[in-house]
């Protein structure tokens, strides 16, 4: 059984709260727009931490941190990248590949909204964490907490704080 963390777009900015909902989970998993590597690093000073860079990360992070995670965490096919769209939308970069070898759990970000749909075309669950910076459109921040449990996706949990309450550290 693994307790997994889940956020996206914190666009260098990682409120304290989010340490507090991760607390419990064993990994986190940064679906891009990290921001900065001072702000992988903070993560992963806290948590074992997997990450894909986003469009608006530079060299720093996409040095580490690759476009594309195809991962198993204990029996699910995870599939994690910044700008994938979501079912009957896929990016046209990721579209043959999810038809032609799809995984279990299709995770992106890039949209800010958080999203978990299953794909049942497809069969496999989608999430999309959502905006945990301050950062963007969105009004509310937020990210997911969930366990995997052998094939099992369960236990799925939403952070959120407005965005407006947020209040930048220097």
């Amino acid at each position: 059984m693994k307790r997994i963390g889940l956020l996206s777009d914190t666009h260098g900015f990682i409120h304290d709260r989010i340490f507090t909902f991760f607390d419990k989970v064993d990994e986190i998993w940064h679906a891009g727009d990290i921001g900065n590597i001072e702000t992988a690093d903070r993560l992963a000073d806290f948590k074992a931490l997997r990450g894909v860079y986003g469009n608006i990360d530079g060299q720093d992070v996409r040095v580490v941190h690759p476009m594309h995670q195809r991962f198993k965490c204990e029996e699910v096919d995870v599939w994690m990248t910044h700008i994938g769209g979501y079912p009957g939308r896929y990016e046209r970069y990721v579209k043959p590949d999810i038809y032609s070898n799809s995984p279990d759990l299709f995770i992106s970000g890039h949209s800010h909204i958080l999203k978990v749909i299953y794909d049942k075309k497809l069969n496999f669950l989608h999430m999309n964490p959502g905006a945990a910076g301050y950062k963007g459109f969105h009004k509310v921040c937020t990210a997911l907490r969930f366990v995997i449990d052998g094939a099992n996706i369960r236990d799925l949990e939403i952070w959120e704080i407005p965005r407006n309450e947020i209040i930048r550290r220097e």
